[in-house]
């Protein structure tokens, strides 16, 4: 996100709780702030933490950015945190007389890299309509769904649905393989059905190939799990397809996948269906094409 900030010509300060992080934005332009409270003489701070307990660790008035004396016009919330935890944050930086947009991020870093990512943004519409051109400077385009925490629930869903996508592909093509059809041609099939997604399109290379490299860990998505649990209960909302995930995911940790991309649902459901899997060079098998009449 801050890369894409640079790359727009757009002035740019980090600050990360691991320094090192940061290294790569100082060298193609950024500035570094030795202090997190360095960053309050700015006009407008995006904070992206994984957890809620993060959020208002670095936004706190004790060491966070209202430690400072300065403050920034505006805070942009990206981390995807429970609606409870995004209001407190939002009510204190407003007695602060700091303004605040929820903005979590769909799309994962290389999405992100190819400005092809999409924010849900909740909070006052003036401060969107203010913001929205440094947004979609990082992002394909925005999109704001009301004067509150909507952005949080909206983007606690959306990670609900992608595990469940996630996980009824590893389901259908462990079993086409198990059956005996090979991976690549029961997902070449499957990404020129009217069931196909440009997600799963996306992540094919790596299913086939078994490469877990991170992009967004079973630890994290297990997380947004738990907080769409939470908002399911407090809003007396049915989830059996979640709920059950939830423990697979839960599994997917206990099996050493923690820090792994959560794509290694895949090789969990393999071990379960006692299929042994192998690596696929995709470009040994290129995709099928279809007969034309």
């Amino acid at each position: 996100m801050a890369r894409r900030l640079l790359q727009a010509g757009v002035e740019v300060m980090v600050w990360n709780r691991s320094v090192e992080k940061t290294q790569g934005l100082l060298e193609e332009g950024a500035s570094r702030a030795a202090e997190l409270s360095e960053l309050a003489r700015r006009e407008v701070v995006f904070v992206m933490v994984a957890r809620p307990s993060d959020l208002e660790e670095v936004l706190g008035v004790d060491s966070g950015l209202l430690s400072a004396t300065e403050r920034p016009r505006a805070v942009v919330a990206c981390a995807t945190v429970d609606p409870e935890t995004s209001a407190r944050v939002r009510s204190l930086l407003h007695r602060h007389g700091v303004e605040s947009l929820a903005a979590p991020i769909s799309g994962n870093p290389h999405v992100v890299a190819d400005a092809k990512s999409t924010f849900v943004v909740s909070g006052p519409r003036g401060a969107y309509e203010e913001f929205a051109p440094l947004l979609e400077r990082i992002a394909r385009t925005s999109v704001w769904v009301g004067e509150h925490e909507e952005a949080m629930t909206v983007k606690i869903c959306h990670n609900l649905y992608l595990g469940l996508i996630a996980q009824s592909v590893a389901e259908v093509t462990v079993l086409a393989e198990k059956s005996g059809v090979e991976r690549s041609r029961f997902l070449d099939f499957l990404n020129v059905t009217g069931l196909a997604t440009p997600w799963v399109r996306n992540r094919t290379a790596d299913l086939l190939a078994l490469d877990w490299t991170p992009t967004f860990t079973t630890e994290l998505l297990r997380k947004d799990f738990e907080l769409g649990m939470d908002r399911a209960r407090h809003v007396e909302a049915p989830m059996p397809l979640a709920a059950g995930l939830l423990q697979l995911l839960q599994v997917a940790i206990g099996r050493g996948y923690r820090d792994a991309d959560f794509l290694s649902l895949f090789a969990l459901q393999a071990e379960s269906a006692g299929l042994r899997i192998e690596p696929v060079d995709a470009a040994a098998t290129p995709p099928h094409e279809p007969e034309r009449e």
